[in-house]
């Protein structure tokens, strides 16, 4: 540890001194390796190059912590081991197997990818950014996200625990900081001869940073606290899945009773799942759509 911390000492005086120069380049990546070489977290989309399997660990992983995709993740696969077999899915099914991940309109746009895949794609996932990003459930960080670990191409993309460690390296002393201000430099220090490894050692270095005090993501201008879980319409949105898909079907009647606390909040939460495709009322019952 002394080490590592004479050699972060080394690069910020050499920062200081120069700026970003070729030799502070040589220093950031050669602290963000070492850790990554002594405390690699192994997972089981790292294991693999196959794009589907890593399209799902990318999707699962929006907004949701890596332990609970890790419970998950496995399950998922084994249902459902390729594109054409989620495609024939029914829905009903796919939803079932995604409870406990949260955020079911994830699990909605995947079914619904892996269909226009087959559709339009002849059953192959695009490999290029530009592709991938016009697919349901994709945005640009998730399509340069599997364009570089399913091909290891040299995209540019931010995430949390990217963001943390060039906030921690290249803006200590600034608030406020822009991804429009990181991403110049992310494109300068990336190895760009195995960018996925080295995307992989700057979110562990990340995770590392996330458990310390002072998290560098505060200095963020895109920084959010998260809003409790308990209580909220999410939390209320996932009850409602969970137990019509242990049902054939509920009135509304039966959904007011089952959920009475919820008052005249329960309207609008419908409405909102009938919105975005996961239910659809059918003979004055909410069920699941059949495809």
């Amino acid at each position: 540890m002394k080490k590592s911390k004479n050699e972060e000492s080394r690069f910020r005086d050499e920062l200081n001194a120069t700026g970003i120069s070729p030799l502070t380049i040589r220093l950031f990546q050669k602290i963000i390796n070492a850790h990554y070489r002594k405390t690699y977290r192994d997972m089981p989309w790292r294991r693999t190059r196959d794009p589907y399997r890593i399209l799902v660990s990318e999707i699962m992983l929006q907004q949701t912590q890596v332990e609970r995709v890790l419970k998950k993740y496995g399950e998922f696969i084994r249902t459902f081991p390729d594109l054409r077999t989620l495609a024939r899915a029914p829905l009903s099914v796919v939803l079932r197997v995604w409870q406990g991940m949260g955020y079911n309109k994830r699990a909605l746009a995947l079914k619904r990818l892996a269909e226009i895949v087959f559709q339009e794609y002849g059953g192959r996932l695009p490999s290029e950014s530009q592709e991938l990003v016009r697919l349901p459930g994709i945005g640009p960080y998730s399509a340069s996200a599997i364009s570089t670990f399913a091909h290891n191409r040299p995209c540019l993309f931010i995430e949390t625990n990217i963001r943390r460690v060039y906030i921690y390296f290249f803006f200590r002393e600034r608030q406020q900081v822009r991804d429009t201000e990181i991403m110049p430099i992310l494109e300068q220090t990336l190895v760009k001869k195995q960018p996925r490894d080295w995307y992989y050692a700057l979110m562990d270095y990340g995770v590392k940073l996330g458990k310390e005090a002072s998290n560098p993501n505060r200095q963020s201008a895109h920084y959010q606290k998260q809003s409790a879980f308990h209580g909220s319409t999410r939390q209320v949105r996932g009850l409602i899945m969970k137990t019509i898909l242990a049902s054939q079907g509920m009135t509304k009647p039966a959904l007011r009773k089952t959920f009475s606390t919820l008052h005249g909040d329960l309207d609008q939460v419908l409405d909102g799942l009938l919105k975005d495709g996961l239910l659809q009322q059918k003979k004055g019952r909410f069920i699941i759509p059949s495809a």
